[in-house]
């Protein structure tokens, strides 16, 4: 606060100014999810949040457009998005499209719609760019002990699998926001599968799967892997060394709910807990086992989920058949939080909130400390 003359009045500290509102937005295949947030300490805090399944890969694999249907219900569910947006005073933002946007026929004619009806501009991003944004978006989750991470996001139309060479990443690890994109330097390799829960149970069946379907299913995925393997021989550079599985997907998410048997889905109870391997597989038998009807009444599965959740289980397994791992860390969270992971680290508020602790230092001990830096 400043006197008339332009000086400080004695005893009153200059008020900080408020950090910018940030927006995160991933339209997927299956999902459409928002994230509003403001920078905090070591990251960000949550302020709102929106999620609905829209199916909007929906028969788009035999008719190679996304469909009138499809369309009108992620439009309804982005006109939530953009009220949400605009009431939280969102300043800046990034909202991204992946698979179903990238191989629709009429893409270019479903983004003019969304804008034209929700004043939404979506940027459609390749596989690299989500592959990278996955691995900021979980990154506070990885073991950095480890010597090998493999991140993957089972989505509805396609998979990225990204792994991760820990022992590029030298300092310390803090989890901050930088930490988290200087991560990405550890990428040895990444691929994108054009497999996804929704293409895979299109092909294979959802609601009913025999034994021979689900395995026609892991088959498929396999035969999807071997290239990748082949050309990067992961399964030979990880034998014996110290690895783990880093999943952020609604598959992983759904597993951990079944495996804790808890009665409604509870997101602190699954974000962040490991599971073993054996854990993992069991889980996907005792599915594979259960009728649709079954399904539908697992509390963290539902009606929605109920048709989809083995081809994910059957990714899953052909992934810990490629590759022998104990355990699997699991994350409910991934391209959202990458997002404003990266648009806050660009911003520079890591910085803003190293600044706020110091002046709060000065404040409560009446003068000023030396930095050390």
């Amino acid at each position: 606060m400043q006197a008339a003359n332009g000086a400080t009045k004695k005893g009153v500290r200059p008020r900080q100014s408020a950090p910018a509102i940030y927006g995160a937005l991933d339209l997927g295949t299956n999902n459409c999810r928002l994230l509003v947030a403001r920078p905090s300490r070591r990251g960000f805090f949550v302020i709102d949040a929106f999620s609905r399944i829209i199916r909007l890969g929906e028969g788009l694999l035999g008719a190679g457009r996304l469909s009138e249907s499809a369309i009108e219900r992620t439009v309804d569910a982005l006109k939530i998005c953009a009220e949400k947006m605009s009431r939280r005073g969102v300043s800046r933002s990034r909202l991204i499209a992946t698979e179903a946007c990238r191989i629709a026929a009429n893409r270019e004619e479903f983004l003019e719609r969304i804008y034209r009806e929700t004043g939404l501009s979506i940027e459609i991003v390749n596989q690299e760019t989500e592959a990278k944004l996955a691995v900021s978006g979980c990154a506070s989750l990885i073991d950095p002990s480890s010597d090998w991470a493999l991140i993957f996001d089972i989505g509805g139309g396609s998979s990225e699998l990204i792994w991760l060479d820990l022992s590029r990443f030298r300092r310390p690890w803090r989890g901050t926001l930088s930490d988290r994109i200087v991560v990405q330097d550890c990428m040895s390799a990444w691929t994108s599968l054009p497999i996804g829960v929704v293409n895979l149970a299109e092909r294979h069946g959802g609601r009913d799967v025999s034994p021979e379907s689900y395995e026609a299913m892991i088959a498929d995925v396999t035969a999807a892997l071997q290239p990748f393997e082949e050309t990067h021989r992961f399964a030979e550079r990880t034998k014996g060394a110290h690895t783990h599985f880093l999943g952020t997907s609604g598959t992983v998410t759904t597993i951990a709910g079944v495996h804790l048997k808890l009665p409604y889905y509870e997101r602190r109870r699954v974000d962040g807990c490991w599971l073993t391997a054996d854990d993992a597989l069991q889980v996907s038998n005792d599915l594979s086992a259960m009728s649709y009807a079954e399904r539908v009444a697992q509390p963290c599965i539902g009606q929605e989920r109920a048709d989809l959740v083995l081809a994910g289980c059957a990714i899953l397994e052909a992934m810990f058949r490629m590759w022998p791992c104990e355990r699997v860390r699991v994350a409910d969270r991934g391209l959202r939080e990458g997002i404003l992971t990266t648009l806050m680290a660009e911003d520079g508020h890591e910085g803003y909130s190293r600044r706020r602790r110091r002046s709060r230092r000065k404040g409560s001990s009446g003068k000023q400390r030396r930095s050390s830096s």
